[in-house]
């Protein structure tokens, strides 16, 4: 990307490097001692063998499903029986997936020529940047880590082939492609991103025979999947689609990144139009402004790549990070193919705008170990006191300084913790109403009777 007469060069060192320093700069994310919503917990309970008779791993005929990732579920079943009771090494296979990508992604920049430091920083700015770090932080998000993978494999398989490959390109990236869609549907916008690699490297065969292999496996897959897809019922309003969502979620995502203070892309514009969405907005409309001035190639992929990585998620109802998972890494390494040409003021947007980046995934990563240690405490004492508890109901009111927000979620239909019943028998109470316990800010229970 970084030369329209690139050069292929060696990638394997910067690849090793990028893994490494990805791996080290998240062990605050291994070392996490409990886990981030309720996703995590429910599956667990699912996977828990003391409860009764094993449970069958997923149905992987079960194309009426609006959700149909058998891989992913299936992984995260098995992962789960063996790893829930051992939150580090759980979030350790995830750290070390997403250090993997992040390496794959510095190897496939090398690919197209960008230079060894701009590769491996860019790619370094996208594991650390917020959306990667929410991926890498929280259990339920192992769907992107799959379908991302796979699309990042497809990349650095079909940049080594020659021309005269054509025909095993198709196949290895329809093949591929399959495996994607079996981790989740977002991978539909694998064709998308092929078509844009195809038309920014001159129309080359090779990525245009990827393009027309995964093609066909997302046609297949959307005609056998189409009408679930769009008509099913579904569980949340932020999984209903509308074209009308599309400006704003595609706004969200763009402003996220420049905004530090948030944990969540949903809640961009929750407060209006401050002056943060403002700065986030000016700061935005520069980086572009210093890739145009670049090449106006990177403005335009910056787009494009960037519309493509999203289209399947612009229409729902709500935005969420790991949904941009794919945006992170494309952008990121547009931004770092512009550098060789950038001017002095673009260079310096540029440093801001990674150093910014840092920032705000740094304090995702804090948030996500905040509500992982508070988890660690929560979830057993709540286990422990539905336990002891003689009545039907466990009534909880929070503290004045407690996280709503977080206890919300850990409380969401759980049908059980390490064996003990949960289900409809804990209610979250209001201040006027008697309650069995408080909810303390760090996740203890304190008895009020």
């Amino acid at each position: 990307m970084d030369d329209p007469t690139r050069q292929p060069r060696p990638t394997s060192g910067t690849a090793v490097w990028v893994f490494a320093l990805a791996l080290l700069a998240q062990v605050p994310l291994i070392l996490n001692a409990g886990y981030f919503s309720h996703d995590e917990l429910q599956w667990a309970a699912l996977a828990d063998l003391s409860a009764g008779p094993p449970v069958a791993l997923w149905d992987w005929a079960g194309l009426a499903a609006f959700q149909y990732r058998p891989l992913t579920f299936d992984l995260w079943m098995r992962l789960s029986r063996h790893l829930f009771a051992f939150p580090r090494a759980f979030h350790a296979v995830l750290v070390a997936w997403g250090a993997v990508n992040a390496g794959m992604l510095a190897a496939l920049a090398r690919r197209f020529g960008v230079a060894a430091w701009p590769a491996a920083i860019g790619a370094l700015a996208f594991a650390l940047g917020p959306y990667a770090v929410y991926v890498h932080g929280w259990v339920g998000t192992l769907a992107d880590l799959i379908w991302v993978s796979c699309a990042l494999l497809i990349g650095l398989l079909v940049v080594r082939m020659p021309p005269e490959a054509g025909l095993l390109a198709a196949l290895a990236s329809g093949a591929i492609t399959v495996i994607a869609l079996l981790g989740k549907e977002a991978a539909v916008s694998i064709p998308a991103l092929l078509a844009a690699a195809w038309w920014f490297t001159g129309r080359e065969r090779t990525w245009g025979m990827a393009l027309v292999g995964s093609a066909v496996v997302v046609a297949v897959y959307l005609a056998l999947r189409i009408d679930v897809l769009l008509h099913a019922p579904r569980e949340g309003a932020q999984y209903a689609i509308s074209v009308a969502n599309m400006p704003l979620r595609w706004v969200e995502y763009q402003l996220f990144p420049w905004i530090p203070s948030l944990l969540e892309t949903a809640p961009t514009f929750a407060r209006g139009l401050t002056w943060r969405v403002a700065f986030a907005t000016v700061a935005w409309l520069a980086l572009l402004a210093a890739l145009w001035r670049s090449a106006p190639t990177w403005a335009a992929l910056f787009i494009a790549g960037g519309v493509a990585a999203l289209a399947p998620v612009l229409g729902m109802g709500g935005s969420s990070n790991q949904y941009a998972y794919a945006f992170a890494a494309l952008t990121a390494m547009v931004v770092a193919a512009a550098w060789s040409r950038a001017p002095e003021w673009g260079r310096a947007i540029i440093v801001a705008a990674a150093l910014l980046n840092l920032w705000h995934g740094v304090n995702v990563m804090h948030q996500i170990r905040h509500v992982g240690q508070v988890q660690a405490r929560f979830s057993p004492a709540l286990a422990e006191a539905v336990k002891e508890s003689d009545g039907p109901m466990l009534r909880l009111r929070m503290a004045p300084n407690a996280e709503q927000w977080i206890f919300r979620r850990l409380t969401f239909k759980i049908p059980r913790y390490r064996g003990v019943a949960i289900g409809d028998r804990v209610r979250l109470v209001g201040d006027a109403e008697p309650a069995d316990y408080l909810i303390e800010a760090d996740g203890r229970l304190t008895p009020l009777r």
